[in-house]
């Protein structure tokens, strides 16, 4: 778990809101991780329009806690994932840009295998 990660956890100990030690899908807060991405996301959209660089930053630092909260809640460890997500990323490579700037995916590239990490790491059996 990476440093970040830790400190999130560390919160959710000392507010008493929930970090299971492993993957815990039946109990995840689903709708209260939803809407405080969204609140923290819509904030983010708001100061970076508006050119609000001290804004822009806390918005962004919000959105990084509240997403390793979602973690947390959800009793994962996600630097493995994020990991693999880059691995994947980076293999778009070769591939071509869209006029916005974003990457496409070039011919034989393959999505993260997530699932694998699930499996080995917390024992899934889902799909």
């Amino acid at each position: 778990m990476n440093e970040a990660q830790r400190q999130v956890l560390e919160f959710h100990e000392a507010f008493e809101l929930g970090a299971p030690e492993s993957l815990d899908e039946g109990n995840f807060p689903a709708e209260l991780r939803i809407r405080l991405i969204e609140e923290e996301a819509s904030e983010f959209a708001e100061a970076a329009r508006a050119g609000d660089v001290v804004g822009t930053i806390d918005a962004l630092c919000d959105l990084l806690y509240v997403t390793y909260g979602a973690a947390v809640s959800l009793g994962i460890d996600i630097e493995p994932f994020f990991g693999e997500v880059h691995r994947s990323n980076m293999a778009k490579r070769g591939g071509s840009r869209r006029a916005d700037g974003k990457w496409l995916k070039p011919a034989g590239w393959q999505p993260p295998d997530l699932q694998r990490i699930l499996r080995e790491r917390y024992g899934w059996t889902g799909e």
